[in-house]
């Protein structure tokens, strides 16, 4: 039985999530992606919370109206945010989408925020 895309993903976000589970002091940063836009919030899963979230809707892209321009923001947004809070590093949770593209480009601009993954 073939499986389909989106089952596909909710098997390797399972397993992926299995393994990794953010804390008060080194939290999750979990990315979600559509077709128009990209956000990303910031778990403690000990507590079951989430710390923020960061939506391209929500940031300024400035010049940059493509979909990676998007990610950028949101991954220099999120850095930014996360320092505002005192948090410097992150367990990155990319939801079993793969790591190139729009997730690579959002994990890069968290990197060059300060971000340690």
């Amino acid at each position: 039985m073939k499986l389909s895309k989106r089952n596909s993903r909710k098997r390797i976000q399972k397993r992926i999530r299995k393994r990794i589970s953010g804390t008060e002091s080194v939290p999750r940063l979990s990315v979600f992606r559509s077709n128009k836009a990209i956000s990303c919030q910031v778990i403690d899963d000990t507590k079951g919370i989430t710390l923020f979230q960061v939506s391209s809707k929500t940031v300024n892209q400035g010049d940059d109206s493509t979909k990676i321009g998007q990610a950028k923001a949101v991954g220099k947004a999120i850095a930014q945010k996360a320092g505002e809070h005192n948090i410097n590093k992150i367990i990155f949770d990319r939801s079993g989408y793969l790591y190139h593209g729009r997730i690579k480009a959002l994990a890069d601009a968290a990197r060059e925020g300060g971000l340690e993954f």
